[in-house]
């Protein structure tokens, strides 16, 4: 009897599903290798701090070393994006948004102090809270005052200092910031907002894209994510707020700097060579105070991490399996 057709391709559908379900000869599906590292997995996480949701990327065992990535402008969290699993595998990695920024609460500038000593406040009770109270310290543009004034708080609780584009050093303020300098020495509404072309699209991309010589290693969903948060309503004034605090980080430079002397932390420095905002002069400074600090500069620019993953992540796991310690 002819099968109807409906029939006739059920039968071909069982018959073609067995030939892809049964292995052939020769052909077998390999089994998964015994003792093949597990991809880390990375938590998303928010703590009540002051009232605001403070918003943190949490990875790696807790009992391992802590190291702590402090981000920068117009960044937040998401920059370390790549390098959290990098990471993860051996050593705990934490990566928070300070307020203001990323996923953390943004309240209204009039509502909340936005300066860097406020972010340090917030961020050193986020690591109270979570029980973080040793770690290597990573930092980044704004991440560098933040991460700088808690080792000046807390001179014992860092194991050692990675430095990516972090400025401590009057040779790393150049041109870019005369007229952030205009402000801070006549902080009138003009001055105010000649600043807010910082804030604008084609300067977002440009601190990604200034100095990278292949601009087809980078993600266009890094500047177009910073946009998005940027854009919020009111966020403009909070970043103005921190542009004019900004001149209380150059004041306690002095302190930075002595805190290196004195200390001599084990650092590495990972810069981006090409960089207009904080340019080479301010990286190599650092030996200045803390002559046995590791000094590489990376052929890219701002956001090294972007297009340099591959060439900093042994830079950083090296250092850190040289200096971290277990908790």
């Amino acid at each position: 009897m002819m099968k109807t057709a409906p029939a006739a391709i059920a039968t071909a559908l069982t018959a073609a599903s067995l030939a892809f379900s049964m292995p052939t000869t020769g052909h077998a599906a390999p089994a998964p290798q015994a003792g093949a590292p597990a991809l880390p997995v990375i938590h998303y996480r928010t703590a009540k701090v002051e009232g605001l949701d403070i918003f943190y990327r949490e990875a790696g065992p807790k009992d391992a070393p802590t190291v702590l990535l402090l981000h920068g402008f117009p960044s937040s969290s998401f920059q370390y994006r790549n390098l959290i699993p990098a990471l993860a595998d051996r050593y705990h990695v934490i990566a928070p948004d300070y307020p203001g920024f990323g996923h953390s609460s943004a309240p209204d500038h009039k509502a909340f102090a936005y300066t860097f000593g406020h972010l340090t406040d917030v961020t050193e009770a986020l690591l109270a809270q979570i029980g973080v109270l040793r770690y290597t310290l990573y930092i980044q543009d704004y991440g560098a005052p933040v991460g700088l004034r808690l080792a000046l708080r807390h001179p014992d609780r860092g194991t050692g200092l990675i430095v990516q584009n972090g400025n401590a050093y009057k040779e790393g303020i150049q041109d870019f910031w005369k007229p952030v300098e205009a402000l801070w020495a006549d902080p009138t509404p003009d001055n105010r907002n000649d600043l807010r072309k910082v804030l604008t699209p084609e300067l977002t991309r440009w601190q990604y894209v200034n100095g990278v010589r292949d601009p087809s290693r980078l993600d266009p969903d890094t500047w177009q994510h910073d946009q998005a948060l940027l854009d919020r309503p009111g966020n403009d004034e909070i970043q103005l707020d921190l542009f004019y605090d900004y001149r209380t980080n150059v004041a306690m430079y002095t302190q930075f700097q002595d805190f290196f002397r004195r200390r001599k932390p084990p650092t590495l420095i990972v810069w981006g060579a090409n960089d207009d905002i904080f340019p080479a002069s301010g990286a190599k400074a650092y030996l200045r105070d803390n002559p046995g600090a590791e000094l590489h500069l990376i052929d890219s620019g701002h956001f090294a991490l972007e297009d340099r993953l591959d060439e900093m992540v042994p830079l950083i796991r090296d250092f850190l399996g040289r200096t971290s310690a277990r908790r």
